[in-house]
């Protein structure tokens, strides 16, 4: 089976991995999940992190022909636009896409959003083939983490996004607008019906308890074997306890409202005021009546 040529990047703020991958035969290639630097303290966006997979590159002689995205991420921002600004790349990403789009429309009042996936340059069917050079990449749905998740399958490779985690750390959260333990649970099955020797790479990894590095690769076989929620033997049933259990204690990411807001749009904030500055949406939730009264 074909093993493409693939290096990884680890934003530790986020805990994100970007990967370049590429077909070593014509030396085209892909970035995966790229990362946009964002001190939401400061409101500052930086593109270092994008620059360096970028330089990398071109000293290694890839031409980066596509970024591609697993899902519209909720704890980091996309780097696609600039890649694409300095590559001339285009930006796939699930066709599901426009399920999430209309999901957060109206939370965000993004009300020129068309919510028809067009933000983006490619949305891929499940079941659809394309190809990085001469490497063919099959695309799977995989939702429940949210309602557009996908993973690439690239020779002996699949990149899943958020779905599975490292086999001592888990599996993804499925309590976003739109997710679903039950549904995860089934996507998750769907891969590891992959050949036992698939390499997975995943997109976050936070070090399990003993665990003192980082890691992102793992397979199909040891997911089967060791994943602490999924493992061969633990039914659909128990998995949806465990999960909605755990979600239930899960805080809310830092970067939730700004990640998603930029990532239905493909990475694109909205455009710059006279002053030259882009701005957020933040929603604003009151409770109670003591808190009300503050409003004017």
């Amino acid at each position: 089976m074909t093993r493409p040529f693939i290096q990884a990047f680890f934003d530790e703020p986020t805990n994100t991995i970007s990967y370049l991958v590429g077909d070593p035969a014509t030396r085209t290639a892909a970035v995966v999940d790229p990362v946009l630097d964002f001190d939401m303290a400061g409101g500052i966006a930086d593109t270092r992190s994008a620059e360096r997979i970028v330089a990398v590159a071109r000293a290694q002689d890839w031409r980066i022909a596509m970024v591609l995205e697993t899902h519209a991420h909720a704890d980091h921002l996309s780097a696609a636009p600039f890649i694409k600004a300095r590559t001339g790349a285009w930006i796939g990403i699930g066709a599901h896409i426009r399920d999430v789009q209309r999901i957060f429309r109206p939370v965000f009042a993004m009300n020129d959003l068309k919510a028809d996936g067009s933000d983006f340059d490619r949305l891929f069917a499940d079941g659809e083939r394309f190809a990085i050079g001469a490497l063919e990449v099959e695309v799977l749905h995989v939702p429940g983490h949210t309602p557009a998740d996908i993973a690439y399958v690239i020779g002996d490779a699949a990149f899943v996004g958020d779905t599975l985690f490292m086999p001592d750390y888990g599996t993804a959260r499925a309590d976003f607008p739109g997710g679903d333990a039950r549904t995860l649970y089934r996507s998750i099955r769907r891969l590891l019906a992959l050949p036992d020797a698939t390499r997975l790479f995943l997109c976050h990894d936070y070090k399990a308890p003993g665990r003192d590095v980082h890691r992102w690769e793992t397979t199909v076989g040891e997911q089967r074997r060791s994943n602490v929620h999924v493992h061969d033997g633990i039914g659909e049933d128990d998995f949806v306890a465990m999960r909605e259990r755990r979600d239930a204690g899960l805080s809310v990411p830092k970067l939730l409202l700004p990640s998603i807001q930029v990532n239905i749009r493909a990475g694109h904030f909205e455009p710059a005021e006279a002053n030259g500055v882009s701005y957020l949406r933040i929603p604003v939730n009151w409770t109670g009546r003591e808190a009300r009264a503050g409003e004017r």
